[in-house]
């Protein structure tokens, strides 16, 4: 027996697909079958599965189930959450491995699965493997068991561990994802007031797209936070490993001005620690996390990336512009909103400001969102290698850690390759308006050497 996956749904970080057309459960069998090879292979017996809300997850789980244990393994079933409580189930249960069956923050029709094996993220040639397993039907066999845990409680329980925040007026948007359960169990445990948005799991999204990094998904928590003038407010993506958040004036904290907030605490705790930030962060992060005593390391997108990265250097914060905070401080080292909204409640009281002040604290630079461009697949990696090398010909000052970061007086540019789609990446950032039309003027000349412009926003 043997089985081949659509080669567009095995990315770098997780298989995803739309279903019906590129991810069926006949995947999610050989997922399963191929997932279970490799854990037996690495000495391993159980593995824990988790789905989030979306229409097609239960029928997803079923085959993956029936596939994990027709090679052998024992399934542990933790049933409906957000993938942050799958990563809590593999690091706190007898397990070898884990599985989450998440469409993440993609629209209704798509669904996928985020692995983890022996603690470790499994990614790129894991993936891959599984898809070489498949074709070759190199599957282990036997007859695994299924059991069913009910570890929300403990989840939710472990993310309060240790809670020193004060007490505020919160709104909280869900985004009818998988998260929504948790905040409601939350809110009953944390003082001060709260306001919620969404919290019903609804695979269908009928109230907005569940990605809080996009600003227009953010109009309807803005509202609540305005009417009921709250301190600020909170949302999560479909699956609940990325954090938006507002301030009390509507104002969007983004990703990386999230971590400048989220750094101060932990570095008092651990003076001259590693804290790690994507490529698409703002120089005031990293010249922020200096002054506050810690080393600022930039590192490449992708959050199976940096968790790697976090444990080659210890460091105990990491986080990237698309709103995954991960924390080793206390805390298993995964990327977790809903932990991250803790601990963000947490810092604000730490620093005895409120969210508002300390949003308005942070320097007033002008930049663009991250802009998405469709580019052909075979082109996305030889136009950064060509941008590179005409850079490096000009002495430009350039850093390469994922593809070309350009500091110039006025400010920095980025222009990167997606891991995952058929698309590249650029991000500018200066002081003044005048200052960043110069920064995307030398974007747009760079595409331009090497044939090509930018187009219109593609999707995730």
């Amino acid at each position: 027996m043997t089985h081949r996956f659509d080669p567009t749904s095995l990315r770098e970080y997780d298989i995803r697909g739309i279903v019906g057309k590129t991810l069926s459960a006949a995947d999610a069998e050989a997922i399963g079958r191929g997932f279970a090879t490799r854990v037996r292979r690495a000495g391993g017996t159980r593995v824990a599965v988790g789905r989030d809300g979306r229409v097609s997850s239960i029928e997803m789980e079923t085959a993956l189930v029936r596939g994990l244990t027709a090679a052998g393994v024992d399934v542990v079933r933790i049933g409906l959450g957000p993938t942050p409580m799958l990563y809590y189930a593999e690091a706190t249960l007898e397990v070898d491995g884990g599985i989450q069956i998440t469409g993440s923050h993609n629209p209704a029709d798509y669904n996928g699965f985020k692995m983890v094996l022996q603690h470790k993220p499994f990614f790129g040639d894991d993936i891959q493997d599984l898809g070489h397993l498949a074709e070759a039907g190199d599957w282990e066999t036997g007859e695994g068991t299924v059991s069913d845990v009910d570890i929300l409680d403990n989840y939710v329980g472990r993310l309060l561990a240790g809670y020193s925040g004060g007490t505020y007026r919160i709104g909280w948007d869900a985004g009818n994802g998988a998260a929504g359960p948790v905040v409601e169990k939350l809110i009953k445990l944390l003082p001060g007031e709260h306001h919620t948005l969404y919290t019903d799991v609804d695979g269908n999204f009928p109230n907005h797209h569940p990605d809080p990094t996009e600003e227009k998904n953010l109009a309807d928590l803005k509202r609540l936070v305005a009417e009921k003038q709250l301190d600020f407010g909170l949302a999560f993506d479909g699956d609940g490993d990325r954090i938006g958040a507002i301030d009390g004036q509507g104002r969007v904290i983004w990703g990386d001005q999230l971590l400048s907030i989220l750094a101060e605490p932990v570095l008092r705790v651990s003076p001259g620690a590693t804290i790690i930030a994507d490529v698409k962060a703002s120089q005031a992060l990293y010249d922020r996390i200096a002054a506050l005593g810690g080393k600022p390391l930039m590192w490449k997108t992708g959050h199976s990336l940096i968790k790697t990265k976090m444990k080659e250097t210890d460091a105990p914060l990491a986080g990237e512009m698309s709103g995954h905070i991960f924390f080793a401080q206390d805390y298993y080292g995964f990327d977790d909103a809903l932990y991250a909204a803790v601990r963000l409640i947490s810092s604000a009281h730490l620093t005895g400001k409120s969210m508002t002040q300390l949003r308005s604290e942070m320097p007033a630079m002008v930049n663009t969102p991250e802009m998405r461009f469709q580019v052909d697949e075979s082109r996305k990696f030889a136009v950064i290698d060509e941008v590179l090398a005409r850079l490096r010909e000009e002495g430009a000052e350039v850093n390469d850690t994922d593809g070309a970061r350009v500091n110039t007086p006025d400010g920095w540019w980025l222009l990167r390759a997606s891991n995952t789609q058929d698309v590249l990446v650029a991000r500018a950032e200066a002081r003044d308006q005048a200052g960043l039309e110069r920064l995307l003027a030398m974007i747009d000349a760079q595409l331009a050497a090497s044939g090509l412009e930018r187009g219109p926003q593609a999707g995730h």
